[in-house]
């Protein structure tokens, strides 16, 4: 079962990169925090680093609860959201921990994707994406 599931996953990634047309270089599953507007936080989705840029990528969730809630009179369902930074648009990449003792013992200590970069106006702009799985790699795709 795990080589069938397995397989499934390189298939989703495969699938991705032609998509996209950019070889994934990290990835990992966070949630959107803050930093694009077009997005409401907090928002699940998909950490990527690509050798074009930074991509959140957010499936919507179909849950009963949210059945009942979206699909309502008047509610349209939920959609795909895909936000990109070019890398040359990025400034600064960096991972941030929870440096305090107390917050570490009283909170999951997640860290912090921060990513400082130029919006399309050239304003600087801030995006904070919490990691939830797997960071490594991340930062390091992102600033080479």
């Amino acid at each position: 079962m795990g080589k069938k599931q397995d397989k499934g996953v390189d298939d989703f990634w495969r699938a991705y990169e032609e998509k996209t047309g950019e070889k994934v270089l990290a990835k990992s599953l966070g949630q959107y925090l803050s930093g694009w507007g077009e997005f409401d936080p907090p928002l699940w989705g998909l950490v990527i680093a690509t050798e074009g840029g930074f991509r959140f990528h957010h499936f919507p969730q179909s849950g009963w609860l949210d059945f009942l809630m979206h699909f309502g009179p008047g509610r349209e369902a939920p959609k795909e959201k895909t936000l990109f930074i070019p890398r040359s648009r990025i400034l600064s990449v960096e991972l941030r921990g929870e440096t305090r003792w107390w917050k570490k013992i009283l909170s999951p200590g997640l860290p912090r994707l921060v990513i400082n970069y130029r919006n399309e106006a050239e304003e600087k702009q801030e995006l904070l994406v919490q990691i939830e799985h797997r960071t490594e790699g991340i930062v390091e795709a992102l600033t080479r």
